[in-house]
This record gives C-alpha cells, structure tokens and sequence, in this order.
C-alpha cells in the first residue's frame, strides 16, 4: 500500500493519499487546500473520497475535488447529514462557513471500501462524532480523530460520547502492535505504541 499525506486547512488536517499501484487513489479526508490536493493527485485518477468524521475541519476540499474528479463521496451514515451544513459541522461556531456535498455512499461498520487497488474494511468507531469511522487496511489504519498519538479525540464537541469513545479505543486496542496508524492530526504511530504510551488506552 502506498500512503502520501498532505497538511492543509488551518487545523493542520492530514490529509491522506492512498493507492495501491500509484494511479488510482482514495483520498480520505480532503480538509482544505483544493489546489494543492489537486496538484498531487494529477494524471492519477480519484476513484473515491472517504471522510473519517463530518467535521468542518475535515471536509474542507471536498466539493472542488469531487467536481474535479467525478470522485463519489462516502461518509458513515451517522455522520452523513453534517457535511452539508455549517451549523451541524462545526464551522459556523468557528467561523468556517464550510460545508460538503451530499455524499455518495453510506458507510456502516464492516463495510469494504474497494477503490485505488486497495480494500479498506470500515470500523464504526464513534465517540468524536457519531459517525466517526476507522479505515484498516494492509496493516495501515487511518483513524480520524478517534486515536492520535499519545490521545484520543476531544469528545465535548455535540454529538461527542466519552463512553462510545472509550469502546472504540477498547476495540482498537485489539488490533496487532506492528498497525501502523494514520490519524487525523499530528505524526504517525502504532498501535503497540499507543498500548504503551496512550492514557486512555486499556489496561490489563
């Protein structure tokens, strides 16, 4: 698998570029910065836009790339509703008057994404948002704002769940050590080192 990533938006987004062969992509969330994003994606073609979570922060690009790409959109079901509003993304109370088309898919938890010559299975994993989802796939997991380095997603946003976040993390724990995980903001790492380092990672 190959992973690219791209810093945009004001909040530092990761924005992430994955492909199997180097020509066909997904792109998970596309947070700002249409022509950046366009510029490193092209002769390659989009052949899907997938968003962790349904916040401003995360959608920013969404709609020039879309238009641009022909790229269908998908989004957990939960979270669906929030991209094309302001107000039920987030924006609106920072000032970012953002908002996404309608997505294209409904994305449930087991759900398979088969696009860019990868297959990257679903992990509802709420908490963030109600919505929020994990990608794994390869050994890589693209993890939102459900888990960062050494910390887990704020969950005092609306919709937020500090209990449903702490069943996400539970789950993700489960995962091999060797995971190597892609968040949403800030550096990699993985998951045998969040089993060491994370406070809010289970302990036996």
């Amino acid at each position: 698998m190959i992973v690219e990533r791209l810093i945009v938006g004001p909040l530092e987004t990761n924005c992430w570029f994955v492909s199997g062969d180097g020509q066909r992509l997904v792109v998970v969330d596309p947070a700002g910065e249409p022509v950046r994003l366009l510029q490193i994606v092209g002769e390659s073609s989009v052949e899907a836009i997938v968003l962790t979570h349904g916040h401003f922060d995360h959608i920013g690009a969404v709609a020039a790339l879309a238009a641009q790409t022909g790229a269908p959109v998908a989004v957990h079901e939960a979270d669906a509703g929030a991209i094309s509003s302001a107000d039920r993304n987030g924006g609106r109370a920072f000032g970012f008057d953002v908002e996404a088309p309608a997505p294209d898919r409904l994305l449930a938890d087991g759900d398979v994404v088969k696009a860019g010559g990868v297959e990257l299975a679903v992990l509802h994993t709420p908490g963030h948002t109600p919505g929020s989802i994990c990608l794994l796939g390869s050994g890589h997991l693209f993890s939102g704002d459900t888990l960062f380095s050494g910390s887990v997603g704020r969950t005092d946003f609306e919709g937020g769940d500090p209990k449903a976040m702490a069943r996400s993390i539970a789950r993700l724990a489960g995962l091999p050590d060797d995971t190597l995980v892609h968040p949403g903001h800030g550096p990699d790492t993985t998951i045998g080192r969040e089993r060491r380092i994370n406070p809010f990672f289970p302990r036996a």
